[in-house]
């Protein structure tokens, strides 16, 4: 049994929030490099400022955006691994409340109903899941709402099938438009129930862009509802072209024979995604 003090994990989480705050992942990056190549006009014009952004915010250590985003922390942790001191969720919370304080990104949370803001940019969205093992993998996802609005869950009948699952991908970044700052990263969770399927469709978003899953008549649709996407002429920040995603990227699991739910997770342009094991 290993022992692991949950100071550790709020160190491990501060310090993934700072990078995460400042720069885009690698597969990000030359997605839209390589998008770049294919445009012309305002939409060649539109990525090169959006990397020329990037670049920016590393040489003057500021937010690569101005939404620092909801700190979502996803957590696997190996069952013969015992944590010690303070609770997991304190540990995780402290992390990122130093984080945004000491990288003096924005604290955007607050009550629901109230619309007070908490002031320190927590709770996280911490999600666990025990594992085998003794290691401890960390994701850290900061997720602006400027694209979260526009998600979307659906819960299909099966016989829509295929067909009905790439249709309510298109539908979702169609209806979106401009709105959540292009060109999109599209997670998708296929199956499991209506809670589940969500939380599905955020972990595909910590994949790397481009990447395809293994199965083939999964990434049959990626790619297809990729292809179809990128034919809406939406374009790199709404200005037409032939990027309006970057990727699509799907997740699933079994669900009941009554159902097929379908969750449409949008992610903008700025994909910024941390992930440490230890």
């Amino acid at each position: 049994m290993r022992t692991v003090d949950t100071k550790e994990i709020e160190e491990c989480v501060y310090k993934m929030a700072r990078r995460a705050g400042l720069t885009l992942t690698d597969s990000c990056r030359a997605a839209l490099k390589n998008a770049k190549e294919r445009e012309t006009g305002a939409a060649e014009f539109a990525l090169s400022a959006l990397l020329e952004n990037e670049k920016t915010a590393q040489r003057e250590q500021m937010p690569v955006c101005q939404d620092t985003g909801m700190a979502v922390v996803l957590l696997s942790l190996g069952q013969n691994v015992q944590l010690t001191g303070a609770p997991l969720k304190e540990a995780v919370d402290e992390g990122v409340r130093r984080a945004y304080a000491d990288g003096n990104f924005r604290k955007s949370i607050c009550d629901p109903l109230t619309r007070v803001n908490t002031g320190d940019n927590t709770p996280a969205h911490l999600h666990v899941e025990i594992v085998e093992g003794d290691k401890i993998e960390l994701t850290f996802l900061p997720k602006g709402f400027g694209s979260e609005n526009m998600s979307r869950l659906f819960m299909l009948t099966p016989a829509e099938g295929r067909e009905g699952i790439v249709n309510a991908i298109v539908e979702t970044v169609k209806r979106a438009g401009s709105r959540p700052c292009p060109p999109v990263y599209v997670g998708v969770g296929i199956g499991g129930c209506f809670d589940s399927c969500a939380l599905l469709a955020k972990k595909a978003l910590t994949r790397e862009v481009g990447s395809r899953h293994p199965r083939k008549d999964v990434a049959s649709i990626e790619e297809e509802a990729l292809q179809r996407i990128n034919e809406l002429d939406i374009g790199p920040q709404g200005f037409g072209g032939k990027t309006t995603a970057i990727g699509v990227s799907c997740e699933l699991a079994p669900t009941h024979i009554a159902g097929l739910p379908v969750a449409v997770n949008i992610q903008c342009h700025c994909v910024r995604c941390e992930k440490e094991v230890f």
